[in-house]
């Protein structure tokens, strides 16, 4: 709105939380928020407040913030912080919430739904997240809220599943940009032994949908298999346990810094990624930035992320996801070319972009 200035509160709550891509994904946009609105050419800059709960550590994010500011408010957490405090809080701004949650009274609101996948894959969320959820989402959808999600896959998903119309929703995709300027930790690599070596790289949890024993199974039909290493799936509360991830075989890290990733993805002789269901994909995004070539899954989202820079594999038939690796080996001119596709297609996403498409969203309600 020219000449007019508006008030925009960001809903904090994730702060709180471990970083999954979800969070990734608000941090990096409410960084990119800020970077926009310092090299702004607008007469009038919005006012815009990250509100938070008091479980939120000191100093969470507002490290090198120039416009935004950080607020605590009031004295609950989780969900009742959310509900109650925060529209409070907020009553007078456009809410804008980028975890999955929002509050079910707030008048002005943008809500960032990531996927469907509690519909598409229930048995890997706990019955009470499922249940909550969907309640929340079918009271949104009675609401004014605009929406926004992560792939223009997710937005048919988000319409299909919960009854959202298309023209509410807006597509603001992920990046890897946070990935460029980052320095390495090689010393992960000294502790798996695996310097001066490839292996193969995977990023997930242990949820059905991410798929990460097919790697295992097809790594023991292939002969002179390479190492498998697999990183991340840090435990959240909302997901169910599952028995459908790697066996011993396979070197699992959990917690991992996004520095110890980046060398990771760097030395890997690629990232496979068979997941069956994903709203974006951000590790395939994050590896072809750090020159890492990437088998992905032809599902979901994958193909609208990683266009042509990619082999693809059959998420069912460990046979072709052997045949991307045998080519990884065996083909240097493929994976280099790979390699330079992959960090083409990684540069067409920008969290500045983004950053603006969510402001433009946001403005519209006022």
């Amino acid at each position: 709105m020219p000449g007019k200035s508006i008030a925009l509160a960001i809903n904090g709550r994730f702060l709180a939380q471990p970083v999954s891509g979800v969070q990734r994904y608000a941090r990096e946009l409410i960084r990119a928020l800020d970077s926009v609105l310092v090299h702004s050419k607008r007469d009038v800059l919005p006012s815009v407040t990250v509100w938070v709960p008091p479980n939120v550590p000191e100093g969470a994010l507002s490290s090198g913030l120039q416009i935004l500011k950080i607020r605590r408010v009031g004295r609950l957490t989780g969900h009742r912080w959310e509900q109650v405090e925060l529209p409070r809080a907020a009553r007078d701004a456009i809410l804008v919430n980028l975890t999955n949650s929002a509050p079910l009274m707030h008048p002005r609101q943008v809500v960032a739904i990531h996927d469907a996948a509690i519909i598409e894959y229930p048995s890997d969320f706990k019955w009470g997240y499922r249940a909550w959820y969907r309640g929340l989402y079918a009271v949104l959808r009675q609401t004014s809220a605009r929406f926004i999600t992560v792939s223009s896959f997710s937005a048919r998903e988000i319409t299909r599943h919960f009854g959202i119309a298309a023209d509410r929703i807006t597509v603001v995709p992920n990046a890897a940009e946070h990935f460029y300027d980052l320095e390495v930790d090689r010393s992960v690599l000294d502790r798996l032994g695996l310097s001066g070596q490839k292996y193969v790289l995977a990023i997930g949890g242990r949820s059905r949908r991410k798929n990460l024993a097919l790697i295992e199974r097809a790594l023991a039909g292939l002969d002179g298999c390479p190492p498998l290493v697999i990183a991340g799936g840090g435990g959240s509360r909302a997901f169910a346990t599952s028995n459908a991830g790697p066996s011993s075989n396979a070197v699992f890290l959990d917690h991992v810094s996004d520095a110890a990733i980046k060398s990771l993805y760097q030395d890997a002789l690629c990232l496979v990624f068979p997941s069956r269901y994903e709203g974006f994909g951000l590790p395939p995004l994050e590896a072809m930035a750090c020159g890492c070539p990437v088998i992905a899954s032809r599902a979901a989202s994958m193909p609208e992320v990683c266009g042509d820079a990619t082999l693809y594999c059959d998420p069912d038939k460990p046979d072709t996801v052997i045949a991307g690796i045998r080519l990884m080996m065996t083909d240097p001119a493929l994976r280099t070319r790979l390699i330079e596709n992959g960090i083409k297609q990684a540069r067409l996403f920008s969290w500045e972009r983004s950053a603006s498409k969510l402001l433009e969203v946001a403005e519209a309600q006022a």
